[in-house]
This record gives structure tokens, sequence and C-alpha cells, in this order.
């Protein structure tokens, strides 16, 4: 036996599900398929900035992220959200002072929330992680399961989580087959902000602070349908980003998408938006494992997310889901994932005490 627990899945909800089990002296082996910990939260780094791809914010009222953050010595700061908002109808043209911040009173993360993923990596034993070892094959054997990665390495435990998007698990191969049931729930539960495509511009100054623009903007004209300020709180560069409003299928063509992005910038916010430092564009939809093909249909409201009873007591419960989309009340959030990785723990400890 190789371990007791088997985390499949490097993101929030696997990484905090780690740090839990580490804290309680409990043996675990955390499988990653990426080259990197953080699943959907992506933060790049342009001179001493660092600007989210995925995820950004969090809010009041989300306790669990609120006291790991204060934990682990990070520190928040408060989306901007100062000046005149900007609105671009559906023939491009511009208007300002319509409507409101919408992000007023969010909080990002200072070193943004890629700070929060590298906190927690390091306070695992490194002999304990494995990255790019992409999960294929979960086998139930006498002893518990039985793991095949891509690489043709297997690892054993007792017992497996699975701290993937319920879609993206639904992919693998399972012996015995999972119940019908099981894989129909799978397959049915939206991925939070799967099919989404993200872009943030860097500039070496927030010029569109100083022409008295918040930075927020909603447009009708595309390619993004919703922009922020996206800038660091003191450090580095100055940012804007934007939410991609195209269908995936329609962006499949990167360099034409930029050419669109800095098109509509420059609408919205000046000739000094033309020559961004960095132009990022990260597809969700596109990512393998993040997405699969069902969540290239748009999601049009919050799905009801949590662990229903399909997905218990699978193979004597030696195999559970615990990504964010099982959390019952914040479901596909930051929150929803520390959520996730508490009441997986709760079990895991409730029966090896």
């Amino acid at each position: 036996m190789d371990t007791d627990s088997l985390i499949i899945g490097g993101g929030l909800s696997g990484l905090r599900l780690a740090s839990l089990l580490a804290e309680h002296g409990r043996d675990f082996i955390l499988l990653e398929g990426r080259d990197r910990f953080g699943g959907r939260i992506l933060t790049e780094t342009v001179g001493t900035g660092r600007y989210d791809l995925g995820p950004a914010w969090f809010w009041p009222g989300q306790p669990r992220i609120e006291a790991l953050t204060a934990w682990l010595g990070l520190s928040r700061f408060d989306q901007y959200a100062e000046g005149i908002l900007s609105f671009e109808d559906e023939n491009g043209r511009v208007e300002r002072g319509r409507g409101f911040a919408s992000m007023q009173g969010s909080y990002r993360m200072v070193g943004g929330l890629g700070a929060l993923v590298d906190a927690l990596a390091a306070m695992l034993p490194k002999d304990r992680l494995r990255l790019s070892h992409p999960v294929t094959e979960i086998r139930k054997v006498d002893s518990g399961v039985e793991v095949a990665c891509r690489s043709g390495q297997t690892f054993r435990a007792h017992k497996a989580v699975l701290a993937l998007p319920p879609r993206v698990a639904s992919e693998l191969v399972f012996a015995p087959a999972l119940p019908e049931s099981a894989t129909t729930t799978l397959q049915s539960t939206a991925t939070w902000m799967a099919g989404q495509a993200k872009a943030v511009a860097v500039y070496n100054t927030a010029f569109w602070r100083e022409a008295g623009l918040s930075g927020d903007a909603m447009s009708r004209h595309g390619p993004m349908v919703e922009i922020h300020d996206a800038s660091p709180v003191a450090t580095g560069p100055a940012a804007l980003f934007g939410f991609i409003g195209v269908p995936p299928a329609a962006r499949r063509d990167e360099q034409a998408l930029k050419q669109a992005i800095i098109a509509q910038l420059i609408r919205l916010f000046g000739a000094q938006a033309a020559t961004p430092r960095h132009l990022f564009v990260k597809d969700w939809a596109f990512d393998p494992f993040t997405s699969i093909e069902l969540d290239q249909q748009p999601l049009y409201t919050h799905p009801q997310y949590g662990r229903p009873q399909a997905l218990r007591n699978i193979w004597d419960n030696r195999l559970i889901f615990g990504g964010t989309e099982t959390a019952a009340q914040f479901g596909g959030y930051l929150e929803g994932a520390l959520e996730a990785a508490e009441e997986v723990h709760a079990t895991l400890t409730m029966e090896r005490v």
C-alpha cells in the first residue's frame, strides 16, 4: 500500500485537504496532472506584479478563506472601484458614467491567488507531491483502490479523493464501472467558469486612473463583455482584465482575438491602451484538466452544487468526490473548494480514528 489517502487533483480543494491531513499526521499522496498546482487558479508574473487569469475575487461572509489567509500570513485588498465607469453599446459607441462598479466590495489577494497556492504547497512534504501525473484509470482492489497514471506508474491507497471537476472525473476509466446514476450526475454537473476565457492587459502605468476612469466597463460590442482594474495594490505594472463574451468556437484564433481585445481597449480607454506591456489570454474551455466539451455550453445561472446521494458511498466509500462543485453552500467558489476539503477531511478522519 503506497498511502492511506490518495488525492487526485492539486487545485485549491486538493491542496487544502492535503494540508489538513498533514497537520493531523495523516498519510497521503497528492497527484496533479498539470506541471503546476492551483487548478483553475493561475497567476502570471510581469515584473513585480502578479495577475490572476482564473478566479481573482473573494468576498465578505466567506469565513474559510478569511481564516486561511490570516493563518498563512497573507493579505487582501479591496477591488479598485474609484472613478467613472464606461459603457460600450452595440455599435461600439462609448458612454461614461453609466452604471455602477459591479465588483466594489470584493477582495483580492496581495500577490494574486497564486500566493495562496504557493503558501499551501510550501507547507506540504515534498515526497508526498507528484506533479505531471495525469490519472487515467481507477480500479477497486481488495485492499482499497489502485490508480494508474498516463506514465504507466500506479499508486495504491485505502481511499481515493477526486478533487476534480465532476465532468473531468467522468472522463476517467473506472473498474468496475461507476453506477449509472453516478456517471449521469458527474456529467450533468456543470464546471463553474470552465467555459470562460479571460484576458489581462498589463501596462506600465494605470493611465485610466489618471484620466478619472475606474477601469470598470461593460460592453455589448465585444469581445470582452465586462472589464475591471486588475492592478496590484502596491508594486508592479498596472493592468486591466476582461471576461471574453464570444462563445468558445468563435475564439479559437488567439491572434485575431488579441487584436480585437486591443481594439476594444482603445475604444474604451484611449490610445494609451494600444501597447500593453503584455497581453495574457487564458481560455479555460480548451483546458483538458478543467473542461470537457459539455462545458462549452453557456451557463446563465449559478448551478445548484453539492454532493448528491448518487456520489456518496461509491465502492464502499473508497472513492470520494471532493472538488468545489461538491460543496453545498459555496459550490463553485474558492470558499467552496475549502468547504469541500473540510468535509472530506472530516469524513476521512472519522473513518480512520
